[in-house]
Protein backbone atom coordinates (compact mmCIF):
# COMPACT_ATOMS: atom_id res chain seq x y z
CA UNK A 1 0.00 0.00 0.00
CA UNK A 2 1.28 3.45 -0.93
CA UNK A 3 2.41 5.44 2.10
CA UNK A 4 0.53 8.69 2.61
CA UNK A 5 2.77 11.76 2.61
CA UNK A 6 2.92 13.57 5.96
CA UNK A 7 1.34 17.00 5.98
CA UNK A 8 3.71 19.81 6.88
CA UNK A 9 2.19 22.04 9.55
CA UNK A 10 5.07 24.41 10.36
CA UNK A 11 7.13 26.53 7.97
CA UNK A 12 9.99 28.97 8.55
CA UNK A 13 11.57 30.65 5.54
CA UNK A 14 12.36 33.81 3.63
CA UNK A 15 9.88 34.65 0.89
CA UNK A 16 10.49 37.09 -1.95
CA UNK A 17 7.89 38.09 -4.55
CA UNK A 18 8.40 39.24 -8.12
CA UNK A 19 5.88 40.47 -10.70
CA UNK A 20 6.82 39.03 -14.10
CA UNK A 21 5.69 39.72 -17.62
CA UNK A 22 4.81 36.55 -19.49
CA UNK A 23 8.07 36.81 -21.44
CA UNK A 24 10.11 37.05 -18.23
CA UNK A 25 8.17 34.07 -16.88
CA UNK A 26 9.04 31.94 -19.93
CA UNK A 27 12.71 33.00 -19.78
CA UNK A 28 12.98 32.30 -16.04
CA UNK A 29 11.46 28.84 -16.52
CA UNK A 30 14.04 28.09 -19.21
CA UNK A 31 16.91 29.44 -17.11
CA UNK A 32 16.08 27.43 -14.00
CA UNK A 33 15.55 24.02 -15.68
CA UNK A 34 19.01 22.80 -14.72
CA UNK A 35 18.44 23.54 -11.03
CA UNK A 36 14.70 23.16 -10.39
CA UNK A 37 12.07 20.52 -11.08
CA UNK A 38 8.28 20.36 -10.62
CA UNK A 39 7.59 19.53 -7.00
CA UNK A 40 5.19 16.89 -5.68
CA UNK A 41 2.25 19.33 -5.82
CA UNK A 42 2.79 20.30 -9.47
CA UNK A 43 -0.14 22.42 -10.60
CA UNK A 44 -2.80 23.33 -8.04
CA UNK A 45 -5.66 25.75 -7.59
CA UNK A 46 -5.16 27.45 -4.23
CA UNK A 47 -8.45 28.65 -2.73
CA UNK A 48 -8.34 30.94 0.31
CA UNK A 49 -10.68 32.85 2.58
CA UNK A 50 -8.97 35.67 4.48
CA UNK A 51 -10.24 36.66 7.91
CA UNK A 52 -10.11 40.17 9.34
CA UNK A 53 -11.86 42.48 11.78
CA UNK A 54 -14.92 44.53 10.88
CA UNK A 55 -12.63 47.54 10.31
CA UNK A 56 -9.98 45.65 8.31
CA UNK A 57 -7.44 46.20 11.12
CA UNK A 58 -5.15 43.30 10.19
CA UNK A 59 -4.61 44.23 6.54
CA UNK A 60 -4.41 47.95 7.31
CA UNK A 61 -1.62 47.27 9.81
CA UNK A 62 0.12 44.93 7.36
CA UNK A 63 0.15 47.56 4.60
CA UNK A 64 1.98 49.96 6.94
CA UNK A 65 4.99 47.59 6.83
CA UNK A 66 5.54 46.80 10.52
CA UNK A 67 8.40 44.58 11.69
CA UNK A 68 5.82 42.03 12.88
CA UNK A 69 2.51 41.19 11.22
CA UNK A 70 0.11 38.29 11.17
CA UNK A 71 -2.97 37.06 9.33
CA UNK A 72 -5.44 34.22 9.40
CA UNK A 73 -6.80 32.37 6.39
CA UNK A 74 -8.55 29.15 5.48
CA UNK A 75 -7.12 27.24 2.51
CA UNK A 76 -8.00 24.34 0.26
CA UNK A 77 -6.44 22.95 -2.89
CA UNK A 78 -9.33 22.89 -5.30
CA UNK A 79 -12.97 23.14 -4.24
CA UNK A 80 -13.59 20.97 -1.17
CA UNK A 81 -16.73 19.01 -0.43
CA UNK A 82 -18.43 18.57 2.92
CA UNK A 83 -16.28 16.22 4.95
CA UNK A 84 -13.04 17.12 3.16
CA UNK A 85 -10.14 18.28 5.33
CA UNK A 86 -8.95 21.85 4.73
CA UNK A 87 -6.31 24.04 6.35
CA UNK A 88 -6.63 26.80 8.92
CA UNK A 89 -3.41 28.81 8.64
CA UNK A 90 -1.88 31.40 10.93
CA UNK A 91 0.80 33.24 8.98
CA UNK A 92 3.26 35.53 10.75
CA UNK A 93 6.14 37.60 9.44
CA UNK A 94 8.87 38.98 11.67
CA UNK A 95 11.97 40.82 10.48
CA UNK A 96 11.65 39.39 6.97
CA UNK A 97 11.15 35.76 8.03
CA UNK A 98 7.81 34.07 7.35
CA UNK A 99 6.40 31.61 9.88
CA UNK A 100 3.35 29.61 8.83
CA UNK A 101 1.49 27.28 11.20
CA UNK A 102 -1.62 25.34 10.34
CA UNK A 103 -4.09 22.68 11.38
CA UNK A 104 -6.59 20.66 9.36
CA UNK A 105 -10.33 20.40 9.95
CA UNK A 106 -13.43 19.20 8.11
CA UNK A 107 -14.63 21.97 5.77
CA UNK A 108 -18.11 22.21 7.30
CA UNK A 109 -16.72 22.77 10.83
CA UNK A 110 -14.17 25.51 10.19
CA UNK A 111 -16.42 28.57 10.42
CA UNK A 112 -18.13 27.34 13.60
CA UNK A 113 -14.72 26.76 15.15
CA UNK A 114 -13.29 30.15 14.18
CA UNK A 115 -16.42 31.95 15.32
CA UNK A 116 -15.98 30.35 18.76
CA UNK A 117 -19.17 28.29 18.53
CA UNK A 118 -17.40 24.94 18.75
CA UNK A 119 -14.34 23.65 20.61
CA UNK A 120 -13.14 21.43 17.79
CA UNK A 121 -9.40 21.94 17.64
CA UNK A 122 -7.07 19.22 18.86
CA UNK A 123 -5.22 20.21 22.03
CA UNK A 124 -2.06 21.33 20.22
CA UNK A 125 0.13 24.40 20.41
CA UNK A 126 -0.94 25.52 16.94
CA UNK A 127 -4.62 25.13 17.82
CA UNK A 128 -4.08 27.22 20.96
CA UNK A 129 -2.33 29.95 18.93
CA UNK A 130 -5.24 30.14 16.47
CA UNK A 131 -7.77 30.31 19.31
CA UNK A 132 -5.77 33.05 21.04
CA UNK A 133 -5.62 34.99 17.78
CA UNK A 134 -9.41 34.80 17.46
CA UNK A 135 -9.96 35.87 21.06
CA UNK A 136 -7.84 38.96 20.38
CA UNK A 137 -9.21 39.96 16.98
CA UNK A 138 -12.59 38.21 16.62
CA UNK A 139 -11.89 38.11 12.89
CA UNK A 140 -14.50 37.11 10.32
CA UNK A 141 -14.45 35.91 6.69
CA UNK A 142 -13.80 38.96 4.48
CA UNK A 143 -12.77 37.83 0.99
CA UNK A 144 -12.22 34.76 -1.17
CA UNK A 145 -8.98 34.80 -3.20
CA UNK A 146 -7.90 31.99 -5.52
CA UNK A 147 -5.16 31.48 -8.07
CA UNK A 148 -3.63 28.79 -10.26
CA UNK A 149 -0.17 27.82 -8.99
CA UNK A 150 2.71 25.87 -10.49
CA UNK A 151 5.36 24.82 -7.97
CA UNK A 152 9.01 23.84 -8.34
CA UNK A 153 11.61 22.54 -5.89
CA UNK A 154 15.41 22.46 -6.05
CA UNK A 155 16.94 19.36 -7.60
CA UNK A 156 19.67 19.23 -4.94
CA UNK A 157 17.92 21.09 -2.12
CA UNK A 158 14.14 20.64 -1.99
CA UNK A 159 13.87 23.43 0.62
CA UNK A 160 14.43 25.90 -2.23
CA UNK A 161 11.05 26.47 -3.85
CA UNK A 162 9.72 28.66 -6.64
CA UNK A 163 6.02 29.13 -7.33
CA UNK A 164 4.19 30.91 -10.15
CA UNK A 165 0.67 32.24 -9.60
CA UNK A 166 -1.67 33.19 -12.45
CA UNK A 167 -5.35 34.09 -12.81
CA UNK A 168 -5.61 35.64 -9.34
CA UNK A 169 -9.31 36.22 -8.64
CA UNK A 170 -11.51 37.34 -5.76
CA UNK A 171 -15.08 37.62 -4.53
CA UNK A 172 -16.63 39.33 -1.50
CA UNK A 173 -19.63 37.01 -1.19
CA UNK A 174 -20.24 33.24 -0.90
CA UNK A 175 -17.37 33.07 1.60
CA UNK A 176 -17.32 29.31 1.91
CA UNK A 177 -14.69 27.30 0.05
CA UNK A 178 -17.34 24.70 -0.80
CA UNK A 179 -19.29 27.23 -2.87
CA UNK A 180 -16.90 26.84 -5.82
CA UNK A 181 -14.01 28.57 -7.52
CA UNK A 182 -15.10 31.78 -9.22
CA UNK A 183 -14.48 35.50 -8.91
CA UNK A 184 -13.32 38.73 -10.52
CA UNK A 185 -9.78 39.21 -11.86
CA UNK A 186 -7.29 40.85 -9.51
CA UNK A 187 -4.05 40.37 -11.47
CA UNK A 188 -3.51 42.29 -14.75
CA UNK A 189 -3.74 40.09 -17.83
CA UNK A 190 -0.40 38.68 -19.00
CA UNK A 191 1.29 39.04 -15.60
CA UNK A 192 2.63 36.23 -13.39
CA UNK A 193 3.41 36.47 -9.68
CA UNK A 194 6.56 34.54 -8.76
CA UNK A 195 7.53 33.68 -5.20
CA UNK A 196 10.96 32.42 -4.21
CA UNK A 197 11.01 30.60 -0.87
CA UNK A 198 14.34 29.73 0.70
CA UNK A 199 15.60 28.82 4.19
CA UNK A 200 18.48 31.30 3.83
CA UNK A 201 20.09 33.21 0.98
CA UNK A 202 19.09 32.89 -2.67
CA UNK A 203 21.44 30.56 -4.63
CA UNK A 204 24.04 32.30 -6.80
CA UNK A 205 22.63 30.91 -10.05
CA UNK A 206 19.20 32.29 -9.17
CA UNK A 207 20.57 35.74 -8.26
CA UNK A 208 22.39 35.88 -11.62
CA UNK A 209 19.26 34.82 -13.52
CA UNK A 210 17.14 37.47 -11.78
CA UNK A 211 19.75 40.10 -12.69
CA UNK A 212 20.04 38.99 -16.33
CA UNK A 213 16.27 39.11 -16.82
CA UNK A 214 15.99 42.43 -14.92
CA UNK A 215 13.49 40.92 -12.48
CA UNK A 216 13.17 43.00 -9.34
CA UNK A 217 11.40 42.17 -6.05
CA UNK A 218 7.99 43.60 -5.27
CA UNK A 219 5.94 43.93 -2.09
CA UNK A 220 2.83 42.63 -3.86
CA UNK A 221 0.29 41.04 -1.54
CA UNK A 222 -2.86 39.40 -2.90
CA UNK A 223 -4.95 40.35 0.10
CA UNK A 224 -3.31 43.77 0.35
CA UNK A 225 -3.95 44.45 -3.35
CA UNK A 226 -7.60 43.48 -2.94
CA UNK A 227 -7.97 45.83 0.02
CA UNK A 228 -6.25 48.79 -1.65
CA UNK A 229 -7.82 48.42 -5.09
CA UNK A 230 -11.31 47.18 -4.22
CA UNK A 231 -12.17 48.30 -0.68
CA UNK A 232 -10.26 51.61 -0.56
CA UNK A 233 -11.11 52.29 -4.20
CA UNK A 234 -14.80 51.70 -3.53
CA UNK A 235 -14.74 54.05 -0.52
CA UNK A 236 -13.09 56.81 -2.56
CA UNK A 237 -15.77 56.53 -5.23
CA UNK A 238 -18.52 56.78 -2.61
CA UNK A 239 -16.88 59.89 -1.12
CA UNK A 240 -16.62 61.56 -4.54
CA UNK A 241 -20.24 60.77 -5.38
CA UNK A 242 -21.49 62.14 -2.05
CA UNK A 243 -19.41 65.34 -2.28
Amino acid sequence: MKKKKAIQVCFKRYEKKYMLSYKQYENFLEGMKEYMKPDIYGQTTNCNIYYDTDNWDLIRKSIEGPVYKEKLRVRSYGTPKTGDEIFIELKKKYDGIVYKRRITMASELVEKYLMGCEQLSPDTQIGKEIEYFQKMYKSKPKVYIAYDRTSYAGRENSDIRVTFDQNIRYREYALDLRRGDFGENLLPEGMVLMEIKVPGTVPLWMAKLLSELEIKPTSYSKYGTFYKEIIVGKNRKEIRHSA
